[in-house]
């Protein structure tokens, strides 16, 4: 019950324009779940191969990172609001697009423009979030943030599996496929209302109490040090989730011959544990630091990594899939509330765009080979070899971070319990 208080008091402490967020922020997320979780079954239904869903999710994550720092730049000139705008209306007509074409070139043109359009989104939501609150309510913001985003992605993966079995009962599998994608796409764009009714003033991007924490603010030349070395990190952790994140759904059909309902299930619950996970986040920030909490959660998730590689009991490979999903992620939001309070206003949306620019290349530049490898060695060793690569990678980025980081971890940073009455 206190945690609970807690929460919903820091929730009642936010503004309008984070609220909104918040809504925006679920319909794209609920959308983008139903796309996702089912984008590669209409891919392999169409008959093409694991080689042609490798380049789909690599030209996404390619054309993402190429526009991310055009797109952070922009958005630190133009405005937050006409960029999310921007992303919401044309992602939501490309995915529709998607879900209609058939050749193999024209789903990697739309794949690509996916890839383009939704960096708009991506570039402008955290640095939004961060100029609508105060310091000392980033942590659980940006906690709230990631884990409503979880829990839509849950909502959209639980759809994306069932909708499309139902749809199946009465149409071919391709055109249930197809039914499910439209309906995701349209849930994406109806995140067009609350993000039309967002009020953003260009005066003054840095409130007083930003001021006030900041005293003599950071200067761009130290700023631009912090954020090539979050993007180091970031490079590593996303080459590691590139080999094998984007291909969880065919790892489950493959090796155990699922559903696509209970791929579905079990990717929702995967995402509903991270929820939970980062909701828990703050409470191991206030023991360890920002810093020594996310290398406790990376790490204690590569067990559970392995065990997925490696074992043929489909109850097992879920088990650990939830745990290695939940941990890991569960310091996304700790480290970008890290990250935010390093760099100055201004420069937000570059850092922002930066560090996605790298972890989307690292899927462009992996997916590829992940899927290569496991038409080379099959569903069991060629799963099990791409599993343990990025146990490896992981085990390096974490590392890696705990040493260039540790000097700025300090037990409760950033995280102040709210009054109640």
């Amino acid at each position: 019950m206190a945690l609970y208080q807690e929460w919903a008091s820091h929730i009642k402490s936010y503004n309008r324009n984070v609220k909104l967020t918040f809504l925006a922020n679920i319909l794209t997320q609920v959308g983008l779940g139903i796309f996702m979780v089912i984008y590669n079954f209409y891919i392999r239904e169409l008959g093409f191969n694991e080689l042609v869903n490798g380049k789909v999710i690599s030209m996404t994550s390619l054309a993402t990172a190429l526009i991310l720092i055009p797109a952070g730049i922009l958005s630190d000139k133009a405005g937050r609001k006409k960029l999310m705008l921007f992303g919401a209306i044309s992602t939501g007509f490309i995915l529709f697009a998607r879900s209609m074409v058939e050749t193999q070139s024209l789903l990697i043109l739309f794949a690509f423009g996916t890839g383009l359009a939704s960096a708009f989104i991506q570039v402008s939501i955290i640095p939004w979030l961060a100029e609508n609150s105060k310091p000392e309510q980033r942590v659980h913001l940006f906690s709230i943030h990631f884990a409503a985003m979880t829990a839509a992605n849950v909502v959209g993966s639980l759809l994306g599996g069932i909708l499309t079995d139902l749809f199946s009962l009465v149409v071919p599998g391709l055109e249930s496929i197809r039914y499910t994608l439209i309906i995701g796409s349209a849930l994406f764009m109806s995140a067009l209302i609350p993000i039309m009714r967002l009020s953003e003033s260009r005066k003054s991007h840095i409130s007083a109490s930003d001021i006030k924490g900041k005293t003599k603010g950071i200067p761009h030349k130290a700023s631009f040090k912090i954020i090539l070395l979050f993007a180091v990190a970031q490079l590593m952790i996303g080459f590691g989730a590139g080999l094998v994140i984007p291909y969880l759904n065919l790892y489950f059909a493959d090796r155990f011959m699922a559903s696509n309902s209970l791929i579905g299930l079990v990717i929702s619950l995967g995402q509903g544990a991270t929820a939970v996970a980062m909701i828990i986040g703050p409470m191991v920030v206030r023991r360890l630091g920002e810093v020594k909490a996310v290398v406790v959660l990376q790490m204690l998730s590569l067990p559970f990594l392995l065990l997925t590689a490696y074992t043929q009991n489909f109850w097992l490979a879920a088990l650990g899939f939830l745990f290695r999903q939940a941990l890991m992620n569960a310091g996304n939001p700790i480290q970008m509330s890290l990250m935010m309070s390093k760099v100055d206003d201004s420069m937000k949306g570059l850092a922002n765009s930066v560090n996605q620019m790298v972890f989307n290349l690292g899927w462009a530049v992996m997916g590829p080979v992940s899927t290569g490898i496991v038409l080379k060695y099959g569903s069991y060793w060629g799963y099990a070899t791409v599993f343990t690569i990025t146990a490896m990678l992981y085990l390096v980025g974490s590392t890696y971070f705990f040493v260039v980081f540790k000097s700025m971890d300090k037990p409760k940073s950033g995280i102040v319990r709210p009054k109640t009455a």
